[in-house]
């Protein structure tokens, strides 16, 4: 028999609306109700939360690595559990660990690892993010161009395979290396298709939305710009509304004026998220690190290789809500439902994650008025407080 547990003192914000004077609870790891404090059951546990705020878990699609551990470099149980772990401590309560493009055994391995953390409930885990190696080599970004190919029937039937044991699994490739059948494959078969690293056209990409693909990686990076007569990828991501897209908010991989002028444009109902494209140096003091054999550099808020080409990002979620508040200058309300509530609707998680109302999983995150994380819940469970 579950106990019911009540949140008390905190302002909640359910992913819509903000609740002044009420209590959140929680029953089984579910949101029973946003309630007034004389509705709530007298044997029910509560726990202060005077004087914060209480909102939606953040949820991250692109998560590299985090706690010290790459994806590539760890791709096993503990590895996905410290990443997990180390997400947390930033209000982060679902993300698809990513790997980067690799060789077939690291991917055999991370789809093994995948199986395991679910079997093992890791907390915070859901599902896995394979960023390649299906990519355009003119947009190839930090992947390495050895290791790009197209996709063949094995790859087909390995990612499919994945997706029958993992609750959500999410794929980047470009159309230059994946045929719209294959994708067509794939959205049958329950993956989330994202389009990414490709030099294609405008109308390339809008067939491969008309057969299946669903997202966009990380909008301006890595994709064919927006011009005059050619939309490129930019364009189709704003243009074509079932698209859904990532944005990476750190300072360094978009201009804040250019999310501002691509917010206005996005046509719904996609829409535009949040991602961290965090690596292994989230939680740590590392200056380093080896991706592929490659060394990556930490300075002043940047990842890079020697050549200075932009290797995912060194940010976490709550400092990604902190910069679009901030720099870009949305509402905080906005910026919470971009790393809550729309990457829920991107993954086809809505009635379950995103939101804190009734029915709901009890994810959600403690903050301060300045966006500092000061705990965070999973499934009606503690897993950080600072």
């Amino acid at each position: 028999m579950t106990v019911l547990t009540a949140i008390t003192g905190a302002r909640i914000f359910d992913g819509d609306l903000w609740h002044e004077g009420c209590v959140l609870l929680v029953d089984d790891g579910k949101v029973a109700a946003i309630a007034a404090p004389g509705d709530v059951p007298a044997d029910a546990r509560t726990v202060p939360m005077d004087g914060l705020s209480l909102v939606p878990g953040f949820i991250d699609l692109q998560v590299n690595g985090g706690g010290g551990v790459l994806l590539n470099e760890q791709p096993d149980l503990e590895g996905i559990r410290t990443i997990c772990a180390a997400h947390a401590r930033f209000g982060t309560t679902a993300l698809l660990p990513t790997l980067i493009t690799d060789n077939r055994e690291v991917t055999e391995r991370t789809v093994s690892a995948g199986l395991a953390a679910r079997q093992a409930e890791v907390p915070g885990f859901l599902g896995l993010h394979l960023e390649g190696p299906h990519l355009s080599i003119a947009r190839k970004g930090a992947h390495d161009p050895a290791l790009i190919r197209p996709m063949d029937a094995a790859d087909l039937e390995r990612t499919i395979a994945a997706r029958k044991g993992l609750e959500a699994v999410l794929m980047t490739l470009a159309p230059e290396n994946a045929t719209n059948a294959q994708i067509a494959a794939l959205h049958a078969a329950g993956v989330t298709v994202s389009l990414g690293h490709s030099d294609c056209g405008y109308e390339t990409a809008a067939t491969a939305v008309e057969s299946g693909a669903h997202m966009m990686t990380h909008l301006f990076n890595a994709m064919s710009p927006l011009g005059n007569r050619e939309p490129g990828m930019v364009g189709a991501a704003l243009d074509l509304g079932h698209l859904h897209a990532g944005l990476i908010a750190d300072g360094f991989h978009v201009h804040p004026a250019s999310i501002r002028v691509a917010l206005r444009a996005k046509r719904g109902p996609g829409r535009i998220f949040l991602v961290t494209d965090a690596m292994s140096t989230i939680g740590t003091d590392m200056t380093s690190f080896f991706l592929n054999g490659r060394e990556i550099f930490r300075e002043g808020g940047r990842l890079t290789l020697a050549d200075g080409t932009l290797a995912g990002a060194d940010i976490d979620m709550a400092s990604c809500i902190r910069y679009m508040r901030d720099a870009v200058g949305i509402d905080l309300e906005e910026a919470l439902r971009m790393a809550s509530l729309y990457p829920a609707e991107a993954i086809g998680m809505t009635g379950r994650k995103g939101r804190l109302t009734h029915g709901h999983d009890a994810d959600f995150a403690v903050i301060d008025k300045d966006v500092n994380v000061v705990s965070t819940w999973i499934g009606g469970t503690p897993v950080f407080a600072a």
